[in-house]
């Protein structure tokens, strides 16, 4: 039986992995990174001993006791995804994600022959399938001949900045183990939450260890974006083992190790010394402060947004807009990523990236852009008391705000044609 196109329209361009926060180095990463740039042996496929201890502490202070041998390092998380996807879904196996998703998580499928079927999230929040939808789906593959082995989920969103609430992870989860399927927790934002003591983020596995391997990208969350270094963490099974191994044979025949460098940094960074803790929240509280302005500013302007709870970006959907759009043409995400970027002077991707519907009007919008064009601008961003009340803050926002009322306003004066 001929399958159907999981993603219900033709091909999708996807762009580069999109940045970081834009803000300065740490200055002790720097060092470290220096430090370490003298050296000539070559790192282990998998990750040296001590990065992997520093990760096995990242993620025992986080509820998730973990020893060296659950472990794998790679030179970014894409590089991690595809080894675990040609282990677990190369020879027929098919990959569930949420829609949307990370642009970069689909891709990877495909490069390995496999579809990714995209699977609806619920109103509250993105990056956990509905649990009722993804059975459907589940159910229409394996009618259609497929095999569905591997769902890729985010409890700390990337697009949509939202953080998945502990009940629907813990039905989604169940719904996906009940099926067989293997899970892969993409928890690269977790530390980004913009309120954290007043949002609940549990990992799928704490739900379940036996049937989840946790993948977070150090690459934008707590290195710079162009220092690539992921880990992830395997399950403490027999199956985990096995799959731990697989991924470490993919990700020699690839050559994929982490520079000596980064992984210099990388390790210090996991062991979140007081410098690298304090960089963190600062961050973590000077994202949180311009997403919420620039969600005003879109809900303000009548578009749609969910409140930003995590990360540094906001999903926007300007459906309500669709008729004075249409009259300036704009049909779909494309073109409507077209127009915003041209009118914004910043990246606006378009929810076609992420494996949205082509025909939704929704962009992804991110926070880093709105901190300054300069690294002077952005470091005094960071250690301002009142950074929304910069000078070149305030014109990034007002910037945003006159774009989304004129579109409005547009939307106001806009008459059905007779």
């Amino acid at each position: 039986m001929r399958r159907t196109d999981p993603e219900g329209h033709g091909p999708v361009r996807y762009g580069p992995p999109l940045p970081g926060d834009g803000l300065p180095v740490l200055p002790e990463l720097t060092a470290v990174l220096a430090a370490a740039a003298g050296r000539a042996d070559a790192q282990p496929v998998g990750g040296a001993p001590a990065l992997l201890e520093a990760a096995c502490g990242y993620w025992t202070r986080r509820g998730l006791p973990t020893v060296p041998d659950q472990v794998a390092a790679g030179p970014g998380a894409p590089a991690l995804l595809l080894a675990l996807t040609a282990a677990l879904a190369s020879d027929g196996g098919d990959v569930l994600v949420p829609r949307p998703c990370a642009a970069w998580w689909a891709p990877y499928a495909r490069v390995l022959g496999r579809p990714a079927y995209h699977v609806p999230t619920p109103a509250e929040s993105g990056g956990v399938p509905d649990p009722y939808a993804f059975l459907e789906t589940v159910r229409r593959v394996r009618a259609e001949g497929g095999d569905p082995r591997l769902l890729v989920l985010s409890v700390a969103d990337d697009p949509t900045a939202t953080v998945a609430p502990p009940e629907l992870l813990h039905e989604t989860v169940e719904a996906a183990t009940a099926e067989g399927l293997h899970l892969v927790s993409d928890e690269t934002w977790r530390d980004t939450l913009h309120h954290p003591h007043d949002t609940v983020l549990l990992s799928p596995a704490e739900m379940l260890p036996d049937r989840v391997t946790v993948v977070t990208d150090l690459a934008g969350s707590l290195l710079p974006p162009g220092w690539p270094a992921a880990v992830a963490r395997f399950p403490a099974t027999e199956p985990g083992q096995h799959l731990h191994a697989r991924v470490l044979d993919i990700l020699t025949g690839l050559g994929a190790r982490v520079a000596a460098p980064v992984a210099a940094a990388a390790g210090y960074a996991l062991d979140e010394p007081p410098p690298v803790i304090e960089r963190r929240e600062a961050a973590v509280r000077l994202h949180a402060g311009v997403a919420a302005a620039a969600h005003a500013a879109v809900v303000a302007g009548g578009a749609l947004a969910r409140p930003p709870q995590a990360g540094r970006h906001l999903y926007a959907d300007l459906g309500p807009l669709r008729e004075p759009l249409a009259e300036q043409g704009v049909g779909d995400a494309q073109e409507l990523e077209d127009l915003l970027t041209a009118r914004l002077g910043m990246p606006a991707p378009g929810g076609h990236r992420f494996g949205d519907d082509l025909a939704a009007l929704r962009v992804r919008l991110a926070t880093g852009p709105l901190l300054g064009g300069s690294d002077e601008e952005r470091a005094e961003c960071l250690t301002s008391p009142v950074p929304l009340e910069l000078p070149h803050v305030q014109r990034a926002l007002i910037s945003l705000t006159s774009v989304l009322d004129d579109l409005r306003d547009d939307a106001q004066r806009w008459e059905p044609p007779r």
